[in-house]
């Protein structure tokens, strides 16, 4: 439950407080962190200032380190994957027969166009 509250406040902070308070829950200092990753504490020290943004390898190293995903670390809560309307119906489909995803696939990528099509059609 902990963890689930920690990532649910974490939904709402900016990547730099993210990374301060994962880095805070491991006990680690700056240093630690630093050495963990495999750069140098100044980095650290601007990752957690926001003076810096990671490349993608040191997102990921970071990410390693500190126990989460790369979406976790970088995302808020509802900018990446299904809102909660749809998130039970993903869930079932990676149930789903190879074939019978295949089918899922092709009527959700037929929605995708149709509503794009809408879309454009009415903006033009």
């Amino acid at each position: 439950m902990a963890l689930e509250r920690l990532i649910l406040d974490m939904s709402e902070m900016s990547f730099p407080e993210r990374v301060i308070t994962l880095r805070k829950q491991k006990g680690w200092t700056q240093q630690q962190l630093a050495d963990e990753v495999g750069v140098r504490v100044l980095q650290i020290r601007r990752y957690e200032s926001g003076a810096s943004q990671p490349t993608l390898d040191a997102i990921r190293r970071l990410a390693l380190a500190l126990g989460v995903t790369t979406d976790e670390l970088i995302f808020d809560k509802y900018e990446r994957g299904p809102d909660e309307e749809l998130r039970l119906q993903f869930e079932a489909i990676t149930r789903f027969t190879p074939e019978e995803k295949k089918v899922a696939k092709a009527v959700l990528e037929s929605l995708i166009l149709k509503h794009d099509a809408n879309r454009f059609s009415a903006a033009g």
